[in-house]
C-alpha cells in the first residue's frame, strides 16, 4: 500500500507539492526556498560529505510524506557530535562508520518536525505512514550499505514514538528563552534578582553608552547589500575556529533573502559613523525565533550579549514568541535569561555491537544532562566505556 523511496534533489519534488505537506508554516527551516538554496548554491554535495537523498513515501501514485534527508560522509554540520563513535567503530570493532544516513536540517540544531505529513491525512492514516517509514529506514541502510539512520533534533513525540520502536535517544543540552507572557523586556528584567537585574542592565548600558545603535532588518526593510554584509559576519566567526567550515556561501545568503524575507531576522549593531560593528542572523517562526549566526568586525565589551541575546529575547517579548532558540553551546546564556533544555537525536544503528556501546554511551551522557551536567563525557564513546 505504502512505498519508500529517495529523491536526490529537492527540485524534483517541486514547490507546489511541498506546500501541501505540514510543517514548513510553523518551522521555518522547513521552508522549500531555504532548503533549495542550499541545494543550488553549492552548499552541500559530495565534495561537502553531504549527498541529499530526501525521503519520500507514496501511496500509490500520490506522495503522502516528505523528509529531508541526506547521506552523510562524516559527521561535520550536525551538532550532534558522533565522531566519538566512528572512532569506537573503527578502532575497537573494525568496522567503517560513514557512509550513514540522517533526517535533519543541515547546520541547524534547532527542534522541529522531521517528517512532514500531507495535509488532511487521518490519525489512522499518519500511524501506517509512520510505521511504513520507521520499518523501512533499517532496510534501506542496509540495502546502500549505510552503517546507520539518524534523526537529528525531532520533535518530542516523533522521538517517544522511534523509543518505543528500539532506536537510541540521544539527550543534548541547550539554553533558550521560555517566555513567560513578558510583555517587554522591564518586566522580563523584574523576574531577576535585583543582583542579577543590575548586572544585565550594566551590560545594556555599556553598549548604549558608546553610542552603539541596534538595529533589526526584516521583510520588506532587507536591503540588496544585506546579503554580503551578512555572509561577511558569518565569515568572521567561522575562520576564527580550526574546525569551521565554509559551508554557506553568498549566493545562499542572497537567495534567502531575497526568496523568504519574511523569515529573516537581521540584527545589526552600528557604531555613531553608522558603521557595522557586529550582527546577528536569526530565523522567525510563528511560535520561535531562531539564531543561527553570530559575526563581528570590532570586539566591543558585551556586544554579543545586546546583539544574539537581549534582542532576540525583547523581539520575543514584542511579538508574543514562545521561546527563543540561540543555538547550540553556551553556558553563559543560563544566567541571562536561558534555561536549560534538553534535545533529542535518534539513532538506529545496524551492527550490534555499535548498537550497544552506545546506548550505554548514551545512558551515561543522558543522566548527566537530566543533572544539568555538562561536559567530561559528551562525544567520546572510547573514553566513557573505558571507564
Amino acid at each position: 500500500m505504502y512505498e519508500l523511496s529517495l529523491v536526490g534533489a529537492l527540485s524534483d519534488i517541486g514547490p507546489s507539492l511541498w506546500s501541501q505537506f505540514e510543517g514548513p508554516e510553523t518551522y521555518p527551516f522547513l521552508n522549500y526556498e531555504w532548503l533549495l538554496a542550499l541545494e543550488e548554491t553549492a552548499c552541500l554535495g559530495p565534495e561537502r560529505g553531504w549527498i541529499p537523498r530526501h525521503v519520500v513515501i507514496r501511496r500509490g501514485s500520490e506522495i503522502v510524506a516528505l523528509a529531508p534527508a541526506y547521506i552523510k560522509l562524516h559527521s561535520y554540520g550536525e551538532f550532534v557530535f558522533d565522531q566519538g563513535w566512528a572512532e569506537f567503530a573503527e578502532i575497537k570493532l573494525g568496522q567503517r562508520y560513514y557512509p550513514k544516513l540522517i533526517l535533519a536540517i543541515p547546520f541547524t540544531p534547532a527542534t522541529g518536525t522531521r517528517i512532514l505529513m500531507l495535509r488532511g491525512l487521518g490519525a489512522k492514516e499518519r500511524q501506517e505512514v509512520f510505521d511504513v517509514l520507521t520499518g523501512a529506514l533499517p532496510e534501506l541502510a542496509e540495502k546502500l550499505g549505510l552503517s546507520s539512520v539518524h534523526i537529528l533534533f525531532p520533535d518530542e513525540r516523533t522521538a517517544d514514538a522511534l523509543e518505543e520502536r528500539s532506536w537510541i535517544l540521544r539527550l543534548g543540552l541547550q539554553f533558550q528563552f521560555h517566555n513567560q507572557n513578558f510583555s517587554d523586556f522591564e518586566q522580563f528584567l523584574a523576574s531577576f534578582r535585583s543582583k542579577k537585574r543590575a548586572s544585565i542592565r550594566r551590560e545594556r548600558r555599556e553598549v548604549h553608552n558608546k553610542k552603539i545603535s541596534i538595529e533589526v532588518t526584516n521583510g520588506e526593510t532587507l536591503r540588496s547589500a544585506d546579503a554580503r554584509l551578512a555572509h561577511q559576519l558569518y565569515l568572521t566567526t567561522i575562520d576564527k575556529h580550526v574546525w569551521g567550515r565554509r559551508y554557506l556561501s553568498e549566493g545562499f545568503f542572497n537567495r534567502v533573502m531575497t526568496r523568504m524575507p519574511e523569515a529573516i531576522h537581521l540584527v545589526l549593531a552600528r557604531d555613531n559613523q553608522n558603521e557595522v560593528l557586529g550582527g546577528a542572523f536569526n530565523l522567525l517562526g510563528k511560535e520561535a525565533l531562531f539564531g543561527r549566526y553570530w559575526g563581528a568586525f570590532s570586539e566591543v565589551p558585551f556586544l554579543h550579549f545586546n546583539v544574539c541575546l537581549y534582542r532576540g529575547i525583547e523581539e520575543c517579548c514584542e511579538r508574543g514568541l514562545q521561546r527563543f532558540e540561540p543555538g547550540a553551546g553556551g553556558a553563559h546564556k543560563e544566567g541571562r535569561g536561558f534555561a536549560p533544555t534538553l534535545t533529542r537525536s535518534m539513532h538506529y544503528i545496524r551492527d550490534l555491537d555499535l548498537r550497544l556501546a552506545v546506548e550505554e554511551f548514551c545512558a551515561r551522557e543522558a543522566e548527566s544532562y537530566r543533572r544539568h551536567v555538562c561536559g567530561g563525557q559528551s562525544g567520546n564513546l572510547l573514553s566513557v566505556l573505558s571507564k
